[in-house]
């Protein structure tokens, strides 16, 4: 692609600075909606793995809706050719490729979508070396000295590089954020949330990061040690932070949804946004972003944070001991 060139280079500049701090989403997230400059840049995104829905509804949003003028998906890899075909024809997606390798130099951006994190760096890694801006689904990968090997990678190459759980990067989360400002000191926190142990996609890998990722935005990075919970077929777990915070998890069977409570001087509060969300959501406004500027909305070492914590759950799992998350420069 003639202009692929051009936008890699300008892409890349941000990269730098975004990944030594978790850079302002709002910011990103206020400048897309005001316009400016990069809101009508043409993006062509390819996308790796379409066993998940989310491929789907990335080409809904893209292709059918055009919630992003000028941004489309235009390649589709499936782990089997009916995936695939699936999600070209319930996203609008117009080519299919057989092997990854052949988006190579056709397109501006890329989505790695897989359901288990294990695949994830393996397929990225021959775009993050053309310098092709990646966003990885969560989680981010499934072994956190991979995961630090790959950004590492990233910064030198000035590539950028950006995964989340859309449950953490959106509106309702950044609204909690706020109002945790004035609870003043919180001793206790309490998560329900979807997790299955036993998972074929990587066990508490492939939901985690939705339960974990909201409350390390709310509360930081710093958790030292965390202990799974099993009683048959109910389970749940518990984290530490390095201030002696503790947030007990509750792995729900019965319903999808997240709720968290936290405890004050009052009793017990539940946190609950007060905006409603917005199409499309942030999640999907600051990786757009990314995509045209090279702004990072969030840090590496966060990123790499709840790999760690993912991974020292993992372990818990097997010894049902508390484990320590194992700490890492990035």
């Amino acid at each position: 692609m003639s202009t692929r060139r051009a936008f890699v280079k300008q892409a890349g500049k941000g990269i730098a600075l975004s990944s030594l701090a978790v850079s302002s989403p709002s910011l990103l997230y206020s400048d897309y909606l005001g316009g400016g400059e990069t809101k009508n840049k043409k993006i062509q995104i390819g996308i790796i793995g379409a066993e998940n829905s989310h491929t789907r509804g990335f080409g809904k949003m893209f292709n059918i809706d055009k919630k992003f003028p000028g941004v489309e998906v235009k390649y589709v890899w499936g782990e089997t050719e009916a995936f695939a075909k699936d999600a070209m024809e319930k996203g609008g997606i117009p080519n299919m490729v057989k092997d990854p390798s052949e988006m190579l130099g056709k397109i501006d951006a890329l989505i790695v979508d897989h359901r288990h994190g294990k695949y994830h760096l393996p397929a990225a890694t021959p775009f993050l070396e053309e310098k092709i801006p990646i966003f990885i689904d969560k989680p981010f990968c499934y072994r956190l000295q991979e995961g630090i090997d790959f950004l590492q990678k990233a910064r030198k190459l000035g590539t950028p590089v950006t995964s989340f759980s859309s449950i953490a990067q959106n509106e309702e989360t950044f609204d909690i954020m706020e109002q945790l400002k004035d609870f003043g000191e919180i001793n206790q926190v309490i998560r329900s949330g979807s997790v299955d142990l036993n998972s074929e996609y990587g066990g508490v890998f492939f939901y985690g990061a939705h339960i974990i990722q909201p409350l390390m935005y709310m509360f930081g990075d710093d958790v030292e040690k965390v202990r799974i919970i099993k009683n048959g077929k109910n389970s749940g777990a518990s984290m530490v932070f390095a201030n002696g915070m503790l947030a007990s998890l509750v792995f729900t069977t019965k319903k999808y949804g997240w709720q968290t409570f936290v405890e004050t001087e009052n009793g017990i509060n539940e946190l609950k946004s007060r905006v409603e969300p917005k199409n499309p959501g942030r999640n999907y406004v600051d990786m757009v972003e990314m995509f045209r500027t090279g702004k990072e909305p969030r840090s590496h070492k966060s990123i790499l944070s709840g790999v760690a914590v993912l991974e020292a759950l993992e372990k818990s799992v097997s010894s049902g001991q508390w484990e320590k998350v194992e700490s890492f420069t990035i």
